[in-house]
């Protein structure tokens, strides 16, 4: 499987309990078939401090990975999720590269 979602992209959050967000990747999983968005699926974790007071303890906030399939990128013209899908351009010298566009409005991703 192509892998349609890459860093840095922004993304929208389809289903969860931040349905609606928007947010840039910054990070993807493609093992386990997960993201990790700026801003998005906050959870708490409980820390203890390290042993030779290197880390501290305490309540720590970062962002938890969410499924491929709960995010869609974003199209750059209209602001809205869309699909992605790939093509073939030819650049001036006869070679061909491999573009990701938006399916919505067809521009480059």
């Amino acid at each position: 499987m192509a892998n349609k979602i890459k860093k840095d992209d922004l993304v929208q959050v389809l289903a969860g309990k931040d349905k609606g967000k928007q947010g840039k990747v910054l990070q993807v999983l493609p093992a386990e078939e997960r993201v990790v968005v700026e801003g998005v699926n906050r959870v708490k974790r409980h820390l203890r401090a390290g042993q030779f007071g290197n880390t501290e303890g305490g309540i720590v906030e970062s962002e938890a990975p969410l499924h491929i399939s709960n995010v869609a990128v974003v199209d750059p013209e209209t602001g809205k999720p869309t699909r992605v899908g790939f093509r073939f351009e030819e650049n001036g010298e006869g070679e061909t590269t491999k573009v990701r566009f938006a399916k919505a409005s067809g521009k480059e991703l």
